[in-house]
């Protein structure tokens, strides 16, 4: 029998999911909002993708759909890239609220094996850092999240599923966009890019990519380099999850106007 806490991280894993798998009821407030501005602390847009960014889709991807060889070798990419260890590995935390958290552990698990692999080879992967800043809790938590969901979704997140059940909003408030987003050992172009390709490899959640898509534009994210995401997946990864990335960056290029 489950136990009591496991019982609650499950509730939780699917309430997130649940949210994420309602992104066609998400009402913002105008056209507008939709290609509202992008958001200004990240870097600036450009044309191409580094070696380093395009490794997180795949490797997203692979753990979506629990390819363990085809994600070992895309955390090689990543980390021979540049990746440090805490960026890959926060990469797959994050995911759990994507995909679950079977799949997040057994990919930290390949991660884990990669690392102790590459070390009996003598590479020395950079460690990379924890987060600079101690997360909010309580009301702070909720406000901090509340404007990071905000900056990210180019409006107050409004819709009949939140009306219906108020609290998957304020999950995703204090813990994705709060206890996640706020740590800042991963940018949020990354954290994107991440979202974007796990979505890609997932059927059935279209319009929570096509507004992933929107999302990647805000942080900072090129048309060109969202393509150049489409083609990896395309080379690297199935046809259908480049199909379906492919369909929802042309949504959202026609909504935002780019």
């Amino acid at each position: 029998m489950m136990t009591s806490d496991a019982s609650k991280t499950t509730a939780l894993s699917a309430l997130l999911m649940l949210c994420l798998s309602a992104g066609a009821m998400f009402s913002v407030t105008t056209q507008a909002a939709e290609a509202s501005q992008t958001v200004t602390n990240t870097p600036a847009s450009s044309e191409t993708l580094s070696t380093r960014q395009q490794a997180i889709p795949l490797m997203a991807a692979f753990m979506a759909t629990s390819d363990m060889p085809s994600l070992n070798a895309a955390l090689n990419q990543g980390l021979d890239a540049g990746l440090s260890v805490s960026e890959a590995r926060e990469i797959l935390v994050q995911l759990y609220a994507y995909v679950g958290f079977p799949r997040s552990l057994n990919a930290l698990n390949e991660l884990m094996t990669v690392v102790q692999a590459r070390k009996q080879r003598g590479i020395a992967d950079a460690p990379g850092r924890e987060p600079s800043r101690a997360i909010p809790v309580g009301a702070e938590l909720l406000a901090a999240g509340t404007a990071n969901q905000t900056k990210i979704s180019g409006a107050p997140v409004k819709g009949p599923v939140f009306e219906f059940a108020p609290v998957i909003n304020q999950f995703l408030q204090t813990h994705l966009f709060g206890d996640i987003f706020e740590r800042d050992n991963l940018d949020w172009q990354s954290r994107e890019l991440a979202t974007v390709g796990a979505l890609a490899a997932t059927p059935g959640v279209e319009s929570q990519l096509r507004s992933h898509m929107l999302a990647s534009l805000r942080v900072g994210l090129s048309a060109a380099q969202l393509r150049q995401v489409t083609d990896l997946l395309k080379k690297h990864g199935d046809a259908q999850t480049a199909e379906r990335a492919g369909t929802a960056l042309a949504q959202a290029l026609a909504a935002s106007g780019k």
